[in-house]
């Protein structure tokens, strides 16, 4: 598989991980070492504001499993890890407005510092969602922590209050991001042109 250059002069992905048909579509957009500097910049920030509390960490799956895999191991403070799964999306890069929780958290949130930890926000309708879904289990304090903050796209506001990257618009996958369930094994992350 040939590497090349983008539009712009970025580089193509070269992966084994992508068929040969998908290499001229991948542009990288963030690195491992930019990925794992960002990670352990948001655990250091999380860390010093849930000191001293009693912090669950609720991962929204799929796409957030691998960034939420090692934010939780770079933190400095004990953590309850749970998981949600809802879905809007399906096989389309837009989200289709519909929301199900496909999976809820099975541990007690009431009276305990919540922590959402989400791999994109985009539109916002998700989160918005889920906000209220958590809200409705009594935790004493909800947060949110996104590895990718997508503004472009917004239809509603949400608070993000711990934000690896932030991008203006743009369809990305790698690093446990999917699209119709393929490259959330690639270790970078990439905008699919």
């Amino acid at each position: 598989m040939a590497a090349g250059a983008g539009a712009e002069g970025d580089p193509l992905v070269s992966d084994p991980l992508i068929s040969d048909s998908m290499d001229k579509d991948l542009r990288l957009l963030f690195s491992k070492k930019e990925i794992a500097e960002t990670v352990a910049r948001l655990a250091r920030e999380i860390s010093a504001d849930y000191a001293d509390k009693k912090l669950v960490v609720v991962g929204v799956l799929k796409g957030a499993f691998v960034f939420l895999a090692d934010l939780v191991r770079d933190l400095t403070i004990p953590a309850a890890i749970e998981f949600v799964r809802i879905a809007s999306y399906g096989a389309n890069k837009e989200s289709c407005g519909k929301i199900q929780v496909k999976k809820d958290v099975e541990i007690s949130l009431q009276g305990k510092d919540v922590l959402i930890v989400e791999d994109i926000v985009d539109t916002g309708l998700s989160l918005k969602f889920l906000i209220e879904h958590l809200c409705a289990h009594h935790p004493s304090s909800l947060k949110v922590c996104a590895l990718v903050d997508k503004k472009a796209r917004r239809e509603v506001e949400v608070q993000v209050d711990y934000i690896g990257f932030a991008m203006a618009d743009g369809f990305i996958v790698g690093y446990g991001i999917d699209f119709n369930e393929q490259y959330r094994a690639l270790p970078e992350i990439f905008v699919v042109d």
